[in-house]
């Protein structure tokens, strides 16, 4: 199996991410909301417990905004912004990724980043094939080397 050709993209687009993000946040709070009420026995926890998740869903769709970032492959090597990375997909909903990024410099942090193909449906196929391409064997010996 060859190794998929580089590839470049820009992803600007997380809403399916930030989505996600926000129903269970909503979720979160509402459900916490309304423990709290009925242990305290305080009120009906319904309309406070809504009123929580849709304070807590919109806080975090305001708090997840991102910044466009440059995901590119040269055929040897990923990179992020211009920074070699190693990249191994974390889920894979088909029209969504969620992709774990390792620098490979010393003391750089892990970065997840969520990928949907909304914004991407020209390059999305290929980036898919470059996601789960062979990786190339590094220090493996040539062919053409003789057994010694």
């Amino acid at each position: 199996m060859r190794a998929a050709p580089p590839i470049i993209v820009t992803i600007a687009r997380f809403g399916v991410w930030r989505g996600f993000v926000a129903g269970l946040c909503a979720v979160a709070a509402a459900v916490l909301t309304a423990w709290v009420l009925l242990r305290l026995e305080l009120a009906t926890p319904l309309v406070p417990a809504l009123l929580a998740g849709a304070l807590a869903g919109g806080l975090s769709m305001l708090l997840s905004r991102r910044q466009p970032v440059q995901l590119g492959w040269d055929g040897q090597t990923w990179s992020l912004d211009g920074l070699s990375h190693t990249l191994q997909p974390a889920i894979d909903a088909g029209a969504w990724m969620l992709l774990r990024l390792r620098p490979l410099g010393p003391r750089a942090p892990t970065v997840w980043l969520p990928v949907q193909r909304h914004g991407l449906e020209a390059a999305w196929h290929a980036l898919r094939a470059a996601v789960y391409s062979p990786r190339p064997m590094i220090d493996a010996p040539s062919p053409a080397a003789p057994n010694d």
